[in-house]
């Protein structure tokens, strides 16, 4: 009969305990092997280039822990700031020298852990904590729009303080605004300016989901003069998957939840001259009642109207809205007639108004008017080509690195 391997093993190392005596440990750590020791204070064996509890420390200064030469090399080192944040180092092939290899950050406190060995092998452990001094110029992060409950087209934003110009600066800032949103959601960072960012999805955001939006920055140094500093996180819930499509050739609109249409609306849309824009467009916002005057909006003679206006959903900074037009109810589903927002009868619009909320979609075809802009008037960040995109992210610029925004843009499973 013939053993297996393990079991052979096993009886083989049963066999030499026996013979060995009760006391023998042959198959165990023995009490002399230095690797079982507690480790000991490499205090004496290391020595760092910050001094504990003194004086702040230089962020822009190298941190350097280096061996004393008395037998014992290091073997690790572990520098976590009061963030959790890791410092990147590198230890040299003797372990006898580690150094930083990327800038600490400013006005935060650290713990450097390191390991060494002596001749014998027996582990040793030293600590140190120490602070660095505080930034002089930093960048603050401000994220919107407000925490609340929204459809699933509502971009997210970041404004900073100061311009950033440098790619390289860009994509620290990029890596340090952190999303958090539903497992394979893909999504990317695009610079509108110097100052602002807007995320958006490649596609909505899933219905009845959960999105955070974090800074990493606080401390970061993001050029020679500049640090993060801490910035309020934002949390938004996605509501109902709500999609509003409105065809100016056949005077209709299509109001759709969660890919069922629910209702259909005659309406009327811009004359020729105030042609409604075309493309997709996120609700900003609802008001109950609006004094609509022409010369808000530059439309004088023959054309000004002031006009109380009800149940007014807004899509556009300048002036579109969809609303209630009892004065155009003999139009709508006929002829566009209105000065470019979308009008309907007042029973309509109420329902309408009821059921539509802030960052839902609202989407306009057929219409012989401009495009609606990207960025400027409102939400268009749809309206642009999911690859041109990307091309305004720091991180992803269309190269092989950027082909998954997930782990550039830093979004992160919900747990």
């Amino acid at each position: 009969m013939k053993h297996s391997p393990r079991l052979w093993t096993v009886l083989s190392c049963s066999l030499l305990v026996a013979s060995l005596g009760a006391g023998a440990t042959a198959c165990g750590g023995s009490d002399d092997n230095p690797l079982s020791a507690r480790p000991y204070d490499a205090g004496d064996h290391v020595a760092f280039n910050q001094a504990a509890g003194g004086r702040p420390a230089d962020p822009n200064r190298p941190l350097e822990v280096t061996s004393k030469g008395t037998g014992s090399r290091i073997t690790d080192v572990t520098v976590v700031d009061t963030h959790g944040r890791r410092l990147a180092g590198e230890l040299s092939a003797k372990g006898d020298r580690w150094h930083s290899t990327a800038p600490m950050a400013a006005g935060v406190h650290y713990t450097a852990t390191v390991s060494t060995e002596d001749e014998r092998g027996a582990p040793g452990q030293r600590t140190l904590t120490f602070d660095t001094t505080p930034a002089k110029k930093v960048l603050q992060v401000e994220f919107g729009p407000d925490a609340g409950k929204y459809g699933v087209g509502q971009p997210l934003t970041a404004e900073l303080s100061e311009p950033v110009h440098d790619k390289a600066a860009r994509a620290l800032v990029e890596r340090g605004l952190v999303v958090d949103a539903p497992s394979g959601v893909e999504g990317a960072w695009h610079w509108v300016d110097d100052k602002k960012l807007h995320f958006r999805p490649k596609d909505y955001w899933p219905a009845h989901s959960t999105v955070s939006l974090r800074s990493n920055l606080e401390g970061v140094r993001i050029t020679d003069d500049l640090y993060g500093t801490a910035s309020k996180p934002l949390k938004l819930e996605i509501g109902d998957r709500v999609e509003v499509t409105t065809d100016a050739a056949s005077h209709y609109l299509t109001f759709k939840r969660n890919g069922e249409v629910i209702n259909t609306i005659p309406v009327t849309t811009g004359k020729p001259g105030f042609s409604t824009r075309n493309g997709i467009k996120v609700v900003l916002g609802k008001q109950y009642y609006v004094q609509m005057r022409g010369d808000t909006v530059g439309i004088g003679g023959s054309e000004y109207y002031n006009l109380p206006v009800y149940y007014a959903t807004r899509v556009t900074w300048s002036g579109e809205y969809v609303h209630a037009a009892p004065w155009s109810v003999g139009s709508q589903g006929y002829e566009n007639v209105s000065h470019g927002c979308t009008g309907m009868s007042t029973g309509n619009a109420a329902w309408f108004y009821e059921n539509i909320s802030e960052g839902d979609i609202v989407k306009v075809i057929n219409s012989i008017g401009e495009e609606m802009d990207t960025f400027g008037n409102g939400y268009g960040d749809w309206n642009m080509d999911w690859k041109d995109w990307r091309e305004g992210s720091a991180l992803v610029g269309g190269t092989q690195e950027g082909r998954s925004a997930v782990d550039q843009a830093r979004l992160r499973p919900q747990v």
